[in-house]
C-alpha cells in the first residue's frame, strides 16, 4: 500500500476498499498497476475509466494480448446532502481553513459522519465497477489496478475525492467562500499585490574631480609605499598524517576488523616504496 499511498487519505482509501474487498483480489492488480499495463487512464465528471492490457494465456485460448475497458465510479451525494455537508463544514474553522489551503483535514470523514454521510467508501454498494474481461469476480485484477492508480492520484490531489462524490473542486471553493467565515479566511489567504515604494537614495553620487597633480606611472601602479614583506610559511606539522590520525583506529565509516591507522600506515609504506620521492 505504501508504494501507491503515501498520504493518510490515500491509505484510508485503500484500507476502506480492503474492508469490504478480498485483499488477495486487490493484490492481483498491483503488478498491473506497476507494470505499465493501465493505459488511457482518466478521471472525468467524477468517473474513472481506463484501458488495461491483459496477458497472453494459451491455456485459456488467448494467443494475442487482449485489451479490456475498465470503469469505476463512487456513489455520488444528492444535492440536498451536499448542501447540508457544505453548511456543516463552513461552520467549522478547523476544516474550512485547511480546505481553503487546498489541504485535506484529517477529521473530514468524521465531519461527514456527523451527518450520516461518508466521504470514503464504506460498503461495496458505494462503488460501481465494470470490466470487459471474462473474470466474473469483483474486483478483477484490471479493476484493482485502476484502484491503485486512483489511490496514487488521491495522494497528489485529495479534492479528487469530492469530485468522485459529485462535487467539483471549483464549486467546493465557491460554496465555502460564500459563508461569512469563508469570506474572511479567503480574503486573508489571497495574495495581495504590493507596489514598490520609492525612497530617497542616501548613497553618495560619483562626481568628476580634477587630479591633485601629475602622478608618475610607477607610483600609480606600485603605490607610494612598499608592501609589507610576505609572512613566513607555517612550519610543517610534526605529526605526519595528522588529519588521518584524528579519525582514530576505528572511525564511523570503517567497518573492517583491522585498525584503520595500521591499514593506512601499511598503504603509505607501499606507496613510498614504489615512489621514493613521495613524502
Amino acid at each position: 500500500m505504501a508504494q501507491f499511498s503515501r498520504t493518510w487519505w490515500g491509505q484510508r482509501f485503500i484500507a476502506a476498499l480492503e474492508a469490504f474487498t478480498s485483499p488477495g483480489r486487490l493484490e492481483r492488480g498491483r503488478p498491473y498497476a506497476t507494470g505499465g499495463r493501465v493505459e488511457q487512464y482518466r478521471v472525468k465528471d467524477g468517473k474513472v475509466s481506463a484501458r488495461v492490457r491483459g496477458r497472453v494465456n494459451p491455456y485459456c485460448g488467448v494467443y494475442e494480448e487482449p485489451h479490456y475497458t475498465t470503469r469505476i465510479s463512487l456513489k455520488q451525494f444528492t444535492e440536498q446532502e451536499w448542501t447540508r455537508a457544505i453548511a456543516h463544514i463552513a461552520g467549522r474553522a478547523d476544516l474550512l481553513i485547511r480546505l481553503l489551503l487546498r489541504e485535506m483535514p484529517d477529521s473530514i470523514d468524521e465531519a461527514f459522519g456527523d451527518l450520516g454521510l461518508h466521504l470514503l467508501p464504506q460498503r461495496a454498494v458505494d462503488i460501481t465497477t465494470s470490466c470487459s474481461c471474462p473474470d466474473w469476480e469483483n474486483p478483477c485484477k484490471h479493476v484493482a489496478a485502476v484502484w491503485y492508480l486512483l489511490a496514487a492520484d488521491l495522494d497528489q490531489d485529495p479534492f479528487l475525492l469530492f469530485e468522485l462524490r459529485g462535487l467539483p473542486r471549483e464549486r467546493l471553493a465557491k460554496e465555502l467562500e460564500k459563508s461569512p467565515l469563508g469570506r474572511g479566511l479567503a480574503a486573508e489567504l489571497k495574495p495581495r499585490e504590493m507596489l514598490p515604494d520609492p525612497v530617497t537614495i542616501f548613497f553618495t553620487e560619483p562626481v568628476d574631480a580634477p587630479a591633485d597633480g601629475a602622478i608618475a606611472l610607477k607610483e600609480f601602479w606600485a603605490g607610494a609605499h612598499r608592501l609589507p614583506p610576505a609572512a613566513p610559511a607555517p612550519p610543517a606539522s610534526s605529526v605526519p598524517a595528522l588529519l588521518i590520525k584524528t579519525q582514530g583506529d576505528y572511525p564511523a565509516f570503517w567497518h573492517k576488523d583491522a585498525s584503520f591507522l595500521e591499514t593506512m600506515e601499511e598503504l603509505y609504506a607501499r606507496v613510498r616504496t614504489k615512489s621514493p620521492n613521495m613524502r
